[in-house]
């Protein structure tokens, strides 16, 4: 018998029944599960949405189902298919796993992409557990990525030009001081924490989530920056998003705050790397929390560098 976890879900691993590839792990409800064993098909259930997704159902990339399999204490399966379409990655890959972790806790892409995700969901969403605002807008992985990289390109500019006579942020990161950073971003961790448990209150929870999440990247961005750490070592979305469908406990939010600023006050590139990670998933958590879309706090900073000129 196949026992769901306490929020009624079970992990189920998607594995290529030709190549014996791990094409991607989701979740199945008790419904996503009888519709995967009815229709033949896969069904998943977002934890972010709240609803049930079939695969496919935007890119035409369907998996049909060849074998179901349980494991010992019955509580995740495995499920191999025939996929169609070759990439099971909304991201445009094979397989979800299309990075290898370096020792030094950067990745190295793999893997061939077979499709540009720009082309396949200009118009739709995301098949990789799209975010869906209070407004009911979905947004998706790919949209949160050109988002984060654009804000910290402009960092960069800011680093590698000297614009420290008209920006404060400019200055900060010519004169590098670390130890200042990793304070500041302490100070803007324990507020985003305190807006969730409305011990720090400006306007709202939303707009307040907003505003401390914006910090909480801002201060993240410019470490990254000091440290010439390339977007693609530490990929910022992912940890995002990874913080935004997690169901963390507040001990786990706790430790997470403490790890972020433990290992950024490192100087080894790879506990920066980990440092960074954790900070960005508080963001996503943050941002679920409160019940918005993981873009608000990026959106909202970009916003400022248009306001400033830095973007148009």
């Amino acid at each position: 018998m196949l026992n769901f976890d306490s929020q009624g879900l079970v992990p189920a691993v998607i594995v290529d029944d030709t190549t014996g590839d791990v094409l991607l792990v989701a979740f199945m409800n008790q419904e996503a599960y009888q519709l995967t064993r009815q229709t033949g098909q896969t069904h998943f259930f977002s934890r972010s949405r709240n609803k049930i997704w079939h695969k496919g159902e935007q890119s035409g990339n369907v998996q049909e189902v060849r074998d179901i399999f349980i494991n010992c204490e019955e509580n995740s399966l495995m499920i191999r298919v025939q996929q169609h379409g070759e990439a099971a990655c909304h991201e445009g890959y094979h397989s979800c796993y299309y990075r290898r972790i370096l020792p030094d806790e950067s990745f190295e892409v793999v893997a061939e992409r077979i499709f540009d995700p720009a082309d396949v969901y200009e118009t739709e969403q995301s098949e990789g557990e799209p975010m869906t605002t209070d407004t009911g807008q979905s947004q998706t992985p790919l949209e949160l990525e050109q988002a984060l990289r654009q804000l910290y390109a402009v960092y960069i500019l800011l680093r590698d030009q000297d614009h420290t006579a008209t920006s404060n942020t400019s200055r900060l990161l010519h004169e590098k001081n670390h130890s200042f950073l990793v304070g500041r971003l302490a100070d803007e961790l324990g507020e985003l924490a305190g807006v969730q448990t409305g011990e720090h209150v400006h306007t709202g929870l939303q707009e307040d989530t907003t505003l401390e999440g914006s910090q909480v990247g801002y201060w993240l961005f410019l470490l990254a920056a000091i440290n010439q750490l390339d977007y693609g070592s530490f990929n910022p979305h992912t940890a995002v998003l990874q913080g935004f469908i997690a169901h963390y406990t507040e001990d786990q939010i706790n430790e997470l705050r403490q790890k972020a600023i433990e290992f950024l006050a490192s100087n080894d590139q790879a506990h920066l790397v980990r440092g960074l990670t954790a900070g960005f998933a508080l963001i996503g958590w943050a941002c679920v929390s409160a019940g918005i879309s993981p873009l608000a706090p990026v959106e909202y900073d970009l916003d400022q560098m248009r306001s400033k000129g830095l973007l148009k």
